[in-house]
C-alpha cells in the first residue's frame, strides 16, 4: 500500500481549508493525474507544456481561481491557489507554470489594473487564451530589482520599451508579459513602472533561448528582448508612472508564500515515495526501513516537515486575513526551500544508486528543488529582510 503525500505528515487540515478549497484540491489533483502526468516526460524532453494543455486547464477551472467571477475567474481566494499549487507538487508536475500565472501574474492586474484592463486581460488569462509571465530579472539584475536597466520612454501616447530579461518563467508560451521597466531612470526605484506587453500585438519583441536548466525542465524559462517595442500608455499598471517598485514589494510576500506552498507539497511527496521504497527494498536480508539509521533519518525529516507544514499553513491563514508581513513571508520561503533541498538530498541517499537514476521520481524532485532557494529573491536576501526586524 503506497503512502499518500497528503497524509504522510499526519497534520490536520488548517481552518482555512473549507469544503470548496478541498474540492479544488481534489479537482486539481485528478486533472493533473489524468491530463498532465501521463505526458509529463514528453513535456520535460520538449522543455515546454503545450498551449492546448493550458487551455484544457482553463476549461477545468484551474486558471485564475482567485480572480472575481466578473473577470472570468472562480471567485476564490489565495487558499484555492495554494491548493492548486500544492496539487502540482503532490502529483509531481511542478514544471507546469500555472501557479505563477494564477498567483503572481493575474493578481498584479487585479490589484493595480484599471477596470478596462481587468475586463480586457483577466478573462483571457482565465481561459488560457493568454499565458502570463512577469519579466523582472535581467542579465545584470536579479534579486536587486532597483538595478533594472530596461527602459520605457514616453513618446506621445505610447511607451517605447528597450532592454533584455532573462530566467523568465513561461517565457516561450507567454503572450501577456508584465515588464518591470524604468520610466524615469534618474529616480532609481521611484522611477520603476510595470507595463503590460501583449506579445501578439507588438513589433520588436523577440524570444531568446528556452534556457537549459538543471531542473523544472517542463517549464519554458527564457530570455526576452525588447527592441523599440511600442505599447499604448493605457498598458501602464497603476494610476501613474513610478509605482512599480511599491507594487512589486506589495506582491512579493504572496510570491514567497507560494514558493513555501510548493516546497512543502514536494517535501510530502518525497517522504511518501521514500517511505514506500525503504519498506520494499531489502539489504542484508531485511527491509531498509528496519535499519535504525533509516528510521532516525526519516524521523528527523518528518519532524522538520511537520514544522514546515504547520508554519506554512499558518502563514496562508495570516495572508487570507491580510496580516502576512514581508519578513514572515521571507521566513516561510527561506525555511521551507532550505528544508526541501535537505529532504531531497537525504531521501535520494536512502534510494542508494537508484536515487541517482532519472527514471526514479526522487531524482527529478532533487533537481527541481534547487532553484527554490534562488527565485523569488535568494535566501540570502530573505535573511537580510528578516534581519531588518531585529
Amino acid at each position: 500500500m503506497s503512502s499518500n503525500p497528503a497524509s504522510i505528515l499526519g497534520v490536520p487540515s488548517p481552518d482555512w481549508e473549507s469544503e470548496d478549497v478541498a474540492m479544488v484540491r481534489d479537482m486539481a489533483t485528478k486533472f493533473l493525474e489524468g491530463e498532465v502526468a501521463p505526458h509529463y516526460e514528453d513535456y520535460e524532453k520538449n522543455e515546454i507544456v503545450p498551449r492546448a494543455v493550458w487551455e484544457k486547464a482553463g476549461a477545468n477551472g484551474l486558471l485564475c481561481a482567485s480572480m472575481p467571477e466578473e473577470y472570468g475567474g472562480a471567485g476564490g481566494t489565495y487558499a484555492h491557489e495554494a491548493a492548486i499549487a500544492e496539487a502540482l507538487g503532490r502529483v509531481g508536475v511542478d514544471g507546469f507554470g500555472i501557479a505563477l500565472h494564477n498567483a503572481i501574474v493575474a493578481p498584479y492586474i487585479l490589484h493595480y489594473g484599471s477596470e478596462d484592463q481587468k475586463q480586457r486581460w483577466l478573462p483571457k488569462l482565465a481561459t488560457g487564451e493568454m499565458i502570463g509571465a512577469i519579466a523582472m530579472t535581467e542579465p545584470a539584475a536579479g534579486s536587486d530589482l532597483q538595478g533594472v536597466k530596461t527602459s520605457a520612454k514616453l513618446d506621445g501616447n505610447q511607451y517605447v520599451i528597450n532592454g533584455s530579461k532573462t530566467f523568465i518563467t513561461n517565457g516561450q508560451n507567454a503572450n501577456l508579459i508584465i515588464v518591470v521597466a524604468k520610466t524615469d531612470p534618474a529616480r532609481g526605484a521611484k522611477g520603476t513602472s510595470l507595463i503590460i506587453v501583449e506579445t501578439d500585438e507588438v513589433d520588436g519583441f523577440e524570444r531568446g533561448r528556452n534556457l537549459d536548466k538543471v531542473g523544472l525542465k517542463a517549464n519554458d524559462t527564457s530570455e526576452l528582448f525588447f527592441n523599440d517595442v511600442r505599447v499604448p500608455t493605457a498598458n501602464l499598471l497603476g494610476s501613474q508612472e513610478g509605482e512599480g517598485f511599491i507594487q512589486l514589494m506589495q506582491q512579493l510576500p504572496q510570491e514567497r508564500l507560494l514558493i513555501a506552498n510548493q516546497a512543502v507539497s514536494a517535501i510530502e511527496r518525497a517522504l511518501a515515495l521514500t517511505v514506500d521504497y525503504v519498506k520494499e527494498r531489502k539489504a542484508f536480508g531485511k527491509a531498509v526501513i528496519e535499519f535504525q539509521n533509516t528510521q532516525f533519518k526519516l524521523a528527523q525529516l518528518k519532524a522538520e516537515a511537520v514544522q514546515a507544514r504547520v508554519f506554512t499553513d499558518w502563514c496562508v491563514g495570516q495572508h487570507l486575513e491580510g496580516e502576512l508581513d514581508g519578513a514572515t513571508a521571507s521566513m516561510a520561503k527561506m525555511l521551507t526551500s532550505d528544508l526541501q533541498c535537505k529532504v531531497m538530498d537525504e531521501c535520494l541517499q536512502l534510494f542508494g544508486g537508484y536515487g541517482y537514476m532519472n527514471e526514479y521520481p526522487i531524482a527529478r524532485l532533487f533537481r527541481d528543488a534547487r532553484v527554490q532557494r534562488i527565485y523569488g529573491g535568494t535566501n540570502e536576501i530573505m535573511k537580510l529582510l528578516i534581519a531588518r526586524t531585529l
